[in-house]
């Protein structure tokens, strides 16, 4: 992971840059009224305008744009009030009409950044080039022939926004740690799904090498990367890849390369095509898009709470660590959860329970946050009923395996069980006279090492069913076994 790379000629520098395909969040294409749905049977959402028949004039569809400029504001980016779709010119078998209509020179969106933070707590700021709308093309199948490929449609169309960063990324932590940070991002802003297993974002990752200080060396773009996992893999490859070739006498030639996850490693896929290869041209079926500054400033004021902004105010109001809150705003629904569960609580402790009990349960059911079946107001009864002693630590990890799985209010799970902390001092020394009487050899032990009083502590709460206050069973324990306070 480190921003160096060790060659036989001494250290190399690596260079990363990103080009993420985000799909926009709506129901509709960017061109046509066409469904999204994933996983709708091949070639059941397609219009003639996504088929690319003769005579079939795109119209804009005024939400994709709406989403553009949303995801441009989160990113601290510069909206364009003016600007221009192109046609992109190649050929391939699921592209129908022979070009995509993208944007070149005049994108929606310009300037931006994202900052990333990394494990030791160093920032990253990572500059944005530009953000710009344009059609997805459909997808080719090799798989459900011996003989022959087909072609599916269903994506033909679709709205993507190409976000592409500057190369100002140096090692795979930091660009791993980028694609992380802008999917939380449109993800609070409910502009893209970021489900990367159904391709809705996917990632071409631009790797060069250079010395240190030296001039930018030659990049070769990685297509289609779908995991962080994989993006650190397909650079740290890369990099290694490049360096031997230069140091062997080789030149890196700027191309297009795949990652096969299976082996770890890229291969190429073609030489890398300049934009004069596609012969941009402005789409003379469509007019300038023109943006009213009222508009986008409506869009602002909508604008939600993001990553950075309510990770300072968890930090600021509630005082939790940096890697706390860090950790907590990485998915909306992970925060929204764990502000219900603090509300009126210590929020340390509200973190340690959320960390401790409840990610811990999810992990081992396999399910999210959001699917969690107990929820946040439940598990803020339980940690309340902690605080005012009604039950032990003990008893409310208890409790919430039983609502976990079997539902209802905590409280009354509590009442109804029977799971009250016992204070009563005059049950709790029968209690310890009882595990006196029964290990009189351990009585003499804890004497000569007080230290194991924790051991009678944990036979007192067997034998109370976990019920007893354990700050009173310590206390009382001293006394019956005449135990020095300790300091």
């Amino acid at each position: 992971m480190s921003k160096m790379i060790m060659g036989a000629q001494g250290e190399w520098e690596i260079v990363i840059g990103m080009e993420v395909h985000a799909q926009v969040l709506s129901v509709s294409k960017l061109f046509s009224g066409a469904a999204t749905a994933f996983g709708a049977e091949p070639n059941a959402q397609v219009s003639f305008v996504d088929a690319g028949m003769p005579g079939m004039l795109p119209v804009i569809n005024k939400f994709c744009v709406e989403q553009a400029v949303r995801t441009g504001l989160g990113l601290k980016a510069q909206v364009n009030r003016s600007s221009v779709f192109d046609r992109k010119n190649y050929f391939y078998p699921d592209l129908p009409s022979g070009y995509q209509i993208s944007q070149y020179k005049n994108p929606i969106v310009g300037e931006g950044e994202v900052y990333i933070d990394l494990a030791g707590g160093e920032t990253v700021r990572v500059g944005i080039e530009r953000l710009h709308l344009e059609q997805d093309a459909g997808k080719s199948l090799h798989d459900q022939h011996p003989d022959q490929s087909y072609v599916d449609l269903n994506r033909s169309g679709i709205a993507l926004m190409e976000i592409v960063t500057k190369p100002d990324m140096r090692s795979s932590e930091e660009a791993a740690a980028f694609l992380r940070k802008l999917r939380a991002i449109v993800r609070y802003l409910g502009t893209c799904d970021g489900n990367m297993d159904e391709g809705s974002m996917r990632a071409d990752v631009n790797v060069s090498v250079r010395k240190p200080g030296g001039p930018l060396g030659t990049r070769c773009e990685i297509k289609n990367v779908n995991s962080m996992r994989f993006i650190a893999q397909a650079v740290e490859f890369e990099a290694r890849r490049q360096v031997d070739l230069i140091e062997s006498g080789g030149t890196v030639r700027q191309e297009t390369r795949l990652f096969d996850s299976k082996l770890g490693e890229t291969r190429p896929m073609r030489s890398k095509e300049e934009a004069h290869d596609y012969r941009y041209f402005p789409d003379p079926d469509l007019l300038p898009l023109e943006l009213e500054q009222a508009w986008i400033d409506t869009i602002a004021a909508s604008l939600p709470e993001l990553p950075d902004e309510k990770k300072a105010r968890f930090m600021r109001d509630l005082g939790l660590s940096a890697y706390d809150a860090g950790v907590l705003v990485t998915e909306r629904e992970l925060a929204d959860y764990f502000e219900d569960l603090a509300r009126g609580i210590d929020a340390k402790s509200a973190v340690n329970w959320l960390n401790n009990e409840i990610l811990g349960r999810l992990n081992r059911d396999g399910r999210t946050i959001a699917d969690c079946p107990v929820t946040a107001h439940a598990n803020n009864t339980i940690l309340k009923m902690i605080a005012d002693r009604t039950i032990s630590g003990k008893i409310a990890k208890d409790v919430l395996d039983i609502v976990w799985s079997e539902g209802g209010d905590p409280a009354d799970v509590v009442r109804a069980r029977g799971l009250v902390q016992m204070t009563d001092t005059s049950a709790i020394e029968k209690a310890i006279d009882a595990v006196i009487a029964a290990n009189p050899d351990k009585v003499e032990e804890v004497k000569a090492k007080p230290k194991l009083a924790g051991w009678f502590v944990g036979q007192v709460m067997k034998q109370t069913g976990g019920k007893a206050n354990p700050q009173v069973v310590n206390a009382l324990l001293k006394t019956r076994l005449e135990l020095p306070e300790e300091g």
